[in-house]
């Protein structure tokens, strides 16, 4: 077709498609909007649409117009395969199945049809259908990064770390390329007197879970930079005394090589059975432990009982609205203060302490009844303080977020409350962790039903809490 027999609605689609194509999002939007207002029945306007809202985290809105389009045309593999991946992400896993497996009827060489099955498979359990599908995906598509990194993910939450951290380099060389840093990328051989920085990448926790690498590249024989966010500098400088931390807000200092400290657990060969330093890692400076002692030395539950069990929380990790997938995590790992109610109730001497810091900190304003709450974070500043603090407590209560790491990291007692699609660190089918002695996993037995792992929690706090008393009265 001539650009003269366009009519203008295809020309208006076709200049949507463009706009989607070089990330003008909210441009294509529109255009999809208006082509779809003046025909309700365009499959691909519809698709490429509902795609977006995803994109935007409009999940309901996405349900609608991508069931519009597969409800035209059944044969809409690529509307059927979004449509699945709605579903997935509202944690409806059974019906993410069906649609992924409308588009591979349609067409069963669907690269990311069949990927997204296999990540749908998992949370339900079927990992051995998983893999089959995670492994087709790649044999359709062999060198696409994200299938790579999905079954990276997978075969790391099954404890197939060898196998796993090697996929996953296919996702670190990707983001070397895409900054112009792939030529000075690390390749894990000695440093013979070079330089390597050593940067982090993804959240605060990952930071502190991949720091217990370090040590080990002090036997490489260079210079070891790590650059890390300013809240982690005095923490991490303490920990580990002999390597030097930079800020990353600045510009690194000279280096030859770099790496990502994710990839070090790639470099080093670790397994299940060689992960280094599960009893602890981190330290914390003498005078502020001193300190936070000296802060909660008269604190009191309100039933005055001889030897309160303190309890640190943890009820929200911190918001990603520009990052779909971890926003999307985020909401299923987050609470209410006001949901942890049951916990004050099942120990009613306990002395609770907010950890919270960033989104919902201003919950610990209005603790719910009974719950004794005392908030000392206006005193932090860092995670140092942070540790300080959890060095004076009991036991962590935490949602799978930054703190949960830090405390275990200390090898203080960790209640991490884990939702029903967990992360891949914790490993599937275990309450307990590799990475951390002193970390207890509570993961949800249905999606969004904290109910039962409330339950476990409840009673373990009891028991801790009895064990505490006894031990004063002996």
């Amino acid at each position: 077709m001539s650009p003269d027999e366009k009519t203008p609605l295809f020309r208006k689609l076709e200049t949507a498609i463009e706009q989607h194509r070089n990330g003008r999002i909210h441009q294509a939007m529109a255009l999809y909007k208006e082509v779809i207002a003046l025909d309700p029945r365009n499959v691909i306007a519809l698709n490429n649409y509902g795609a977006l809202l995803l994109k935007e985290n409009d999940l309901n809105g996405a349900l609608t117009v991508l069931r519009q389009a597969v409800e035209i045309d059944p044969n809409a593999y690529d509307a059927w395969s979004n449509l699945g991946d709605a579903c997935q992400l509202l944690q409806d896993y059974l019906a993410a199945i069906n649609c992924y497996q409308k588009a591979l009827t349609i067409k069963p060489t669907h690269a990311p049809a069949l990927g997204n099955l296999a990540s749908a498979l998992k949370p339900i359990g079927e990992f051995t259908l998983a893999e089959r599908f995670h492994k087709a995906a790649l044999e359709v598509d062999p060198t696409h990064v994200e299938t790579h990194t999905n079954y990276a993910l997978f075969l790391l939450a099954t404890g197939r770390y060898k196998e796993g951290f090697r996929e996953y380099e296919w996702h670190w060389r990707e983001c070397a390329k895409r900054v112009g840093r792939a030529d000075i990328q690390w390749d894990g051989t000695p440093l013979n007197g070079r330089t390597l920085l050593v940067y982090f990448v993804g959240g605060f926790g990952d930071a502190v879970q991949f720091s217990r690498f370090l040590p080990q590249l002090e036997t490489l024989n260079g210079k070891i930079i790590v650059s890390t966010r300013k809240p982690l500098l005095s923490l991490l400088r303490y920990s580990f005394p002999t390597i030097t931390f930079v800020d990353d807000a600045e510009a690194p200092p000279p280096h030859d090589v770099q790496t990502p400290i994710m990839s070090l657990a790639y470099f080093t060969g670790v397994t299940l059975e060689t992960l280094p330093f599960s009893e602890g890692f981190l330290k914390v400076q003498p005078e502020k432990m001193a300190e936070w002692r000296e802060r909660l030395r008269h604190d009191q539950g309100s039933t005055a009982a001889s030897s309160p069990l303190r309890v640190g929380l943890v009820w929200a990790g911190a918001p990603h609205k520009h990052i779909k997938f971890i926003e999307f995590a985020n909401r299923r790992r987050s609470l209410d203060l006001k949901t942890l109610a049951p916990l004050a109730e099942a120990v009613p001497e306990a002395i609770f302490y907010s950890l919270q810091i960033g989104d919902k900190k201003e919950q610990a304003a209005h603790p719910p009844a009974p719950m004794t709450l005392i908030d000392y974070t206006d005193h932090i500043h860092d995670f140092s303080d942070t540790a300080a603090l959890i060095t004076q407590l009991d036991v962590v209560v935490a949602v799978d977020t930054s703190t949960a790491h830090v405390a275990a990291g200390l090898g203080k007692p960790v209640m991490m409350l884990s939702r029903f699609d967990q992360c891949w660190r914790w490993l599937a089918k275990r309450s307990d962790s590799p990475w951390y002695d002193s970390l207890t996993i509570y993961q949800q037995k249905r999606p969004l039903d904290w109910s039962e792992a409330f339950e476990d929690v409840k009673r373990d706090l009891r028991v801790m809490q009895d064990a505490k008393e006894h031990d004063v009265q002996k």
